[in-house]
């Protein structure tokens, strides 16, 4: 969820009742050489527990990442063997160490012994559907020290695609006693139950489904949400957090995904075209909330007549 879970977005979660929220994939390498970037999805501003996910190749540097993460507030640190975009596995990290499963526990025992909070793992079940070696790297993780692995149902070579196998995460069940979160393709509390039940997992984790609802996780976990009527306050609110956090100019750019997909949800077949170019902060929040406004009153219209 790079680019997505940034603080503005975790404090929105974290309200609407989000059980925990993960940082944005900090790079372990740039944030011991002081990036201005991992110092920025470092910050928590106070939610608790703060769990930063880190991301890296070496040893060294995710260790000393650790450090750093810890001593600046964080409770929980968590290793990424998970993510499969080109960018992250074109330097070996991610999930392409999944490849690499002797090399992969050099830096889970790393980072374990580098700090004194809990170090968890988040990975997929293989780099592809012929080495599917979850089961055995979650076991070898938990005798080096990991305290709690995640699951994301596809192979590295799926990226996103296809469905998530609900039923191959229980082979990490069978492999571990620590806790185990299950992920991937979970919209519903119907697809909670039956992930749950399917993969044995302790928990659910949600990730593109939270993109325009940063409350859906929430949700799942039995709150109620808004109402339609409150979305458009909401996502107004969302984009000034984003402005204040990362200052006008960038939080304009940055912030367009997220009310693309807040249209996308909650005003489908609005023309965006306007909102995603204009770099007048003051119109784009009333466009934005125009747009919801009109999508929220015209669904009441069509609920009541119906």
């Amino acid at each position: 969820m790079s680019g997505v879970t940034d603080l503005p977005f975790r404090q929105l979660a974290m309200r609407f009742g989000a059980g925990l929220v993960v940082t944005e994939m900090v790079a372990s390498r740039e944030l011991v050489q002081d990036a201005a970037e991992s110092w920025s999805r470092l910050k928590h501003a106070g939610l608790k527990p703060h769990m930063v996910q880190l991301a890296g190749r070496e040893a060294y540097w995710l260790a000393e990442a650790a450090k750093i993460a810890a001593g600046n507030g964080a409770d929980i640190i968590d290793i990424n063997m998970g993510c499969p975009a080109k960018k992250v596995i074109g330097g070996y990290a991610g999930s392409a160490l999944m490849r690499e499963p002797d090399h992969a526990l050099s830096l889970i025992e790393a980072t374990v012994k580098a700090v004194d909070v809990p170090v968890t793992l988040k990975m997929r079940l293989g780099w592809d559907e012929k080495s599917i070696n979850a089961p055995d790297i979650a076991s070898r993780a938990e005798e080096a020290g990991i305290k709690l692995v995640t699951i994301h149902g596809r192979t590295r070579m799926q990226f996103y695609e296809g469905k998530a196998d609900w039923d191959a995460i229980r082979a990490v069940r069978d492999a571990v006693s620590i806790p185990l979160i299950a992920n991937g393709d979970v919209e519903t509390a119907e697809d909670v139950g039956d992930i749950l039940r399917r993969s044995g997992a302790d928990a659910v984790m949600v990730g593109r489904g939270c993109q325009g609802r940063p409350w859906h996780a929430g949700v799942l976990a039995g709150g109620a949400g808004p109402a339609a009527s409150e979305i458009a306050d909401i996502a107004v609110e969302h984009y000034h957090a984003m402005l204040e956090f990362y200052g006008a100019d960038v939080g304009i750019r940055h912030s367009r995904k997220h009310l693309g997909w807040y249209l996308d949800r909650h005003a489908p077949g609005f023309d965006k075209a306007r909102i995603m170019t204009s770099k007048d902060a003051g119109e784009v929040a009333t466009l934005l909330r125009s747009a919801l406004s009109e999508a929220s009153q015209y669904l009441q219209q069509t609920q009541e007549a119906a």
